[in-house]
């Protein structure tokens, strides 16, 4: 009971933080940076994935990695980005590791960097991190992120491959086409998760351990599944988008998607926060 207490009342400070520290405002921010940096980030990782490994010679393949990073959100959401990034995909193709790739990756890098304000901002701490190392550590994460997909993608491609040889060579396992059936919907879930996980070990300005970040991280994961299930049935059932905004509706609705998910992102990183001064506070006693 007395843990239970401790995380209610550190879910209230870290409501009533984010609302005096203008979490609403800094939301938008990062809601925006990261909607300016979504594209590059996707144009930089099937680039990525073309130059280092040629795995986009097939279509099926860029789909893996798009439902990599669109699996997570709501249909309403994710269908007019989608459409509008093959679009784009049809006309640069894999080419884009050129001065064009290079811009993506920094602009991609653009939406980390304001995440890693906020988060360091959620933590109460001061970076003392360099310019230039803040900034090589958001491009290192633009890279890793995109590796991840990629390596992602091949795994989904490899392991029914693996699957058959083995009820090739061993025929009594019981290994049906269910677990090739989720082994993508797997993905798809952990990457938010291990997304998530990485903002609040890399991101803040210091580095706070395993026990310290879990659950914020866990209260982010919870809130993000409720608010995607609870924004798809806004959008299908309430909203008119498209009286509303035109043809601008797509876009619409993923950067109020996105603001609500970086506003959960930002309250479980205060969470954290809260949870750290209280038991710093206690030893202190």
């Amino acid at each position: 009971m007395a843990v239970i207490t401790l995380w209610l009342q550190a879910l209230k400070e870290a409501v009533g933080r984010f609302n005096r520290k203008n979490g609403w405002v800094l939301s938008s921010h990062v809601a925006m940076s990261m909607m300016l940096a979504l594209f590059p980030f996707v144009l930089f990782t099937v680039a990525l994935a073309g130059a280092v490994a040629g795995m986009l010679s097939q279509g099926a393949q860029l789909d893996d990695m798009v439902e990599l990073v669109f699996g997570s959100w709501p249909d309403a959401v994710a269908d007019p980005i989608v459409t509008e990034l093959y679009a784009v995909l049809e006309v640069s193709g894999s080419r884009l590791m050129t001065v064009g790739g290079v811009l993506a990756l920094y602009f991609a890098s653009n939406g980390v960097d304001a995440v890693r304000v906020a988060m360091t901002q959620a933590y109460r701490d001061e970076d003392p991190r360099p310019f230039w190392k803040s900034r090589a550590l958001c491009l290192l994460f633009v890279v890793l992120g995109g590796a991840g997909i990629m390596a992602a993608a091949v795994a989904e491609i490899i392991f029914p491959i693996y699957v058959h040889v083995v009820k090739e060579y061993f025929p009594q396992i019981p290994l049906g086409t269910y677990w090739e059936a989720q082994v993508g919907r797997v993905l798809v879930a952990l990457m938010p998760v291990l997304a998530v996980m990485a903002c609040h070990i890399w991101l803040p300005g210091h580095r706070h351990g395993w026990r310290q970040i879990l659950p914020g991280v866990g209260l982010t994961v919870v809130l993000w599944s409720a608010a995607g299930w609870g924004f798809a049935a806004y959008v299908g059932g309430f909203a008119s988008y498209s009286a509303t905004y035109a043809g601008l509706a797509g876009a619409m609705a993923a950067l109020i998607f996105l603001y609500l998910n970086a506003a959960i992102l930002i309250l479980g990183a205060e969470f954290n926060g809260a949870l750290i001064q209280k038991k710093n506070a206690v030893v202190i006693k």
